[in-house]
């Protein structure tokens, strides 16, 4: 029986976009397999649906910040970028 990896659960350390990535690639190479069991794949699923909304989040935080960058008088000039957490 496969185990389902370790990939943080919402709340925990959060992973850089790269590691979420390789996590969300390894799962996907687990849920092609025939042998994972009916719970393991939701359970995989599961994460890996966290995973992608965890990138897809820094992905539009990233955007966000070079909106911002392009948009001060048409020239390259970093603003302030307020955090998540405010």
């Amino acid at each position: 029986m496969k185990t389902v990896p370790d990939v943080p659960a919402a709340g925990e350390a959060s992973l850089t976009f790269e590691e979420s990535l390789k996590e969300l690639e390894k799962i996907v190479q687990q849920l092609e397999s025939p042998e994972v069991p009916l719970e393991a794949a939701l359970a995989l699923f599961e994460k890996g649906v966290a995973l992608s909304d965890s990138c897809r989040s820094q992905l539009e935080a990233a955007e966000t910040r070079v909106e911002i960058l392009l948009k001060r008088n048409g020239r390259l000039q970093p603003a302030p970028f307020p955090s998540g957490s405010e």
